[in-house]
């Protein structure tokens, strides 16, 4: 399956007629040198969105992006809490969702008070977020991470202190096998990732024995994956990467074959990469419908009409971006 399948359909339409893509495209290209306006775009985005961005990563590298930008606008090609995230580390900048339904199932999976209800269980935890969570359950936390520090970020916390890890079950279970930590973990999910399954991954690794296997740590195969390599059921290739350090491996690594574990969005980006290697989805169902809504039409009406505006109250953005400071920090 190609990634472009994804690529958005519509069409604009004026008095004067359809804009073809290219117009629409060109339109964007000025509006944004009018605003001072930079596109960042997440890997399981569409592709022509991707192609257009200023910058294309993962939930790290966009947050880095997005705190060093010295754009006046930011238009944010993903979803909720990533808008948010970069609405918390840049106040003084507008930052723009162009579809305001594009949440996060994982996200949505513990609310501020949830996780309060938690603390009061354990009052000496440090409490570690996954930065796929709202700026409410952020402020309510000591330190984020993303699946590509989530270790390293665990591994600064003292031996001695106890740990609330939120909300992702599997990126916490990889998390605890790689530092030999025991934390509190909160039983979340991301239904795309949840879906990709173990079976899915042993049938298409016996049907591409050559190839590397990359695994998102979200996924509901990475538990399982760890254990196979182990006991030698797996190849011995295999790694679990977050999407920026998938892109990063592949372009290193000499296999000319992957199986790639997460969402489809980022198989545009390595075949791009990497024209000469073939990339095969371990689910060709791992599509996330959030990561999907945001089309090159709107990202011309945000830019246009100044849509959607994510803001976050000054409290809760101070207390979060304590949390999300010291995630950048450590790398």
């Amino acid at each position: 399956m190609s990634a472009d399948k994804w690529a958005s359909t519509t069409a604009l339409t004026r008095n004067d007629g359809p804009v073809t893509q290219d117009e629409l495209i060109s339109e964007i290209n000025r509006l944004r040198r009018e605003r001072n306006a930079v596109l960042l775009a997440h890997n399981y985005q569409i592709p022509e969105i991707q192609d257009l961005a200023d910058f294309t990563g993962d939930s790290l590298g966009l947050a880095r992006q997005a705190a060093k930008t010295d754009a006046d606008v930011i238009v944010f090609c993903g979803v909720h809490f990533m808008a948010e995230t970069a609405a918390i580390l840049c106040p003084d900048k507008r930052v723009l969702l162009p579809d305001l339904l594009a949440g996060c199932s994982l996200a949505d999976t513990i609310t501020a008070e949830q996780l309060r209800e938690w603390k009061k269980q354990h009052p000496d935890a440090v409490v570690v977020a996954y930065v796929n969570t709202s700026a409410a359950v952020k402020a309510e936390s000591d330190i984020c991470c993303t699946s590509s520090n989530a270790v390293e970020v665990v591994r600064s916390i003292p031996e001695d202190k106890e740990i609330l890890f939120l909300p992702d079950m599997f990126l916490g279970s990889y998390v605890e096998k790689m530092t030999g930590r025991k934390m509190h973990i909160w039983m979340g999910e991301c239904h795309v990732h949840a879906g990709i399954h173990p079976d899915d991954v042993a049938r298409l690794t016996q049907a591409y024995p050559d190839a590397e296997l990359l695994v998102h740590p979200e996924c509901g195969c990475s538990t399982s994956a760890m254990y196979e390599v182990a006991a030698g059921g797996l190849p011995s290739n295999t790694a679990l990467l977050s999407t920026g350090h998938m892109i990063q491996h592949v372009k290193r690594s000499p296999a000319q074959s992957f199986i790639v574990a997460t969402e489809v969005g980022i198989l545009h980006r390595l075949q791009q990469d990497n024209p000469t290697k073939r990339f095969v989805p371990a689910s060709e169902e791992a599509v996330c419908p959030f990561m999907k809504m945001i089309t090159l039409e709107k990202v011309y009406r945000s830019l246009k009409d100044d849509v959607y505006p994510i803001e976050v109250d000054p409290q809760t953005a101070s207390r979060a971006r304590r949390a999300i400071e010291r995630m950048i920090e450590i790398g």
